[in-house]
């Protein structure tokens, strides 16, 4: 049987909770902020796991009931597969760019690659859809930046938050991949990674890999993908 990670701490407020090696290999990381009296979460994985993030979230001492915002990176299945139940028995609120909440509501198999998961993606609102450059989302006492970062997805997006001195950057899917069906735009995911390297972020939560820090090794991998992707 394949050796599960525990859910664990990266920095003060951020915390790991669901993710390739910890709850499924279908899921993307799973990210957990705490804002004091009330938490956000970042994706929330395919779905079949969601008892194994409510899970990890329990063991790291939070309360499930305090999640009020679910804030999905982009549409893909991986990413938001779970989201529903949090809404369902919580009452989170669910976040996303306007760009990818289209494919979400319409339930499009293609788009949101559920196709290639052999998991049942029915139709999911989204409660709250973003549009700006720019945009803020509040977790307690803590202030989520969501900064538009199209390319993988039409309606990519990445947050970063700065807390106890240190920025935290959520890239999420950095390292693509591109393909037609998903809507990729390899240019403007190039201009989204210089956004990226902009913020100068101290940690990095990736979609897929993990954390990267310090800051040295944040921009090490975002440059790594530019130049594995160069023109």
């Amino acid at each position: 049987m394949r050796a599960e990670k525990k859910p664990e701490k990266i920095c003060d407020r951020v915390f790991q909770v669901g993710g390739p090696d910890m709850t499924s290999g279908q899921d993307c990381c799973v990210y957990l902020v705490d804002g004091g009296r009330e938490l956000a979460l970042v994706d929330a994985g395919c779905g079949p796991s969601y008892k194994s993030l409510i899970a990890n979230i329990i063991r790291l001492g939070f309360e499930p009931e305090d999640i009020r915002s679910l804030i999905l990176t982009h549409c893909h299945i991986d990413h938001v597969g779970g989201a529903e139940p949090f809404r369902a028995d919580y009452g989170a609120t669910l976040i996303a760019r306007a760009e990818d909440a289209v494919p979400m509501e319409q339930g499009d198999r293609l788009m949101t690659g559920a196709f290639l998961y052999g998991v049942k993606f029915e139709p999911l609102s989204i409660d709250r859809k973003l549009s700006l450059e720019l945009e803020e989302v509040k977790a307690g006492d803590l202030t989520l930046k969501a900064l538009f970062t199209p390319g993988h997805s039409p309606g990519s997006m990445s947050l970063y938050l700065d807390t106890a001195g240190l920025r935290v950057l959520f890239g999420q899917d950095i390292h693509g991949p591109f393909h037609p069906d998903f809507g990729s735009d390899i240019e403007k995911w190039r201009s989204s990674m210089e956004k990226l390297l902009a913020l100068d972020a101290d940690i990095l939560c990736e979609g897929h890999f993990g954390i990267y820090s310090p800051a040295s090794a944040v921009r090490s991998y975002i440059e790594g993908y530019l130049e594995r992707f160069s023109r």
